[in-house]
């Protein structure tokens, strides 16, 4: 299979590949079939195995045409079968996703519901933040009316129905917040597993409120390229 090397690290031998499947996928010094430059943007050909790549080895592009040739037909020679093929985000070979904040919140409850791999950019986390307040501030509205127009018929002052939709709200949007903050700490270089500071007394979330307010990692690291929008 073809694809383009993401990131390479050359001292700790580890990297990441786009496959043309569209898959990404790890690759170590040993499964490298001979000692090569592995630049990100390096069109390369491997053998997938699960979602590690083997006998990984770089495709060197056809000899260029003639000066003359290459002036006359510039179209052919850029889509010219041996010249390398690049996927991922700098391929160009499709509609980047939308960067607008109801993007983020929207694709945080679809695409990126079960999603704890990846990086997410600060506007993601906060466009996320802000929609999901005024989601919240809408049920707790819905509630409150609700639970006025059927009265008190028990006579406990507990909003019932307004207490339930909340109850739901939360349950219901809980996997897309763990996942929106493993994402923006992989985004500065962090593991995901400090998000477990959030279960310290006090000061758990304002650690996590600091996470959040850290710039992005303007290069690629071990959990992925730089996030779209970000300039670099």
């Amino acid at each position: 299979m073809r694809g383009e090397v993401l990131h390479y690290d050359e001292d700790q031998g580890f990297g990441f590949i786009t496959g043309a499947d569209g898959n990404r996928y790890t690759f170590a010094r040993e499964d490298l079939r001979r000692e090569a430059s592995m630049a990100r943007g390096t069109a390369i050909e491997f053998q997938p195995a699960g979602g590690r790549a083997c006998d990984v080895f770089s495709i060197r592009a056809q000899t260029a045409s003639p000066p003359a040739a290459a002036t006359a037909a510039p179209a052919q020679t850029a889509n010219a079968p041996g010249a390398p093929q690049h996927f991922g985000r700098s391929a160009g070979n499709g509609p980047a996703a939308a960067t607008g904040l109801w993007d983020y919140f929207w694709r945080g409850l679809t695409e990126n519901y079960f999603n704890f791999a990846g990086r997410a950019r600060r506007k993601e986390y906060w466009g996320f933040c802000l929609f999901w307040t005024i989601a919240l501030i809408v049920v707790v509205g819905a509630g409150l009316s609700i639970d006025d127009t059927m009265g008190d018929p028990d006579g406990s002052e507990l909003p019932v129905v307004t207490v339930g939709l909340c109850g739901i709200f939360l349950l219901a949007t809980a996997l897309p917040w763990i996942g929106l903050n493993v994402r923006r700490l992989h985004d500065i270089g962090l593991t995901g597993w400090l998000f477990l500071v959030v279960f310290l007394p006090t000061i758990g979330w304002l650690i996590i409120l600091v996470f959040a307010l850290i710039p992005t990692q303007a290069r690629e690291n071990q959990w992925g390229p730089v996030p779209t929008g970000v300039g670099i």
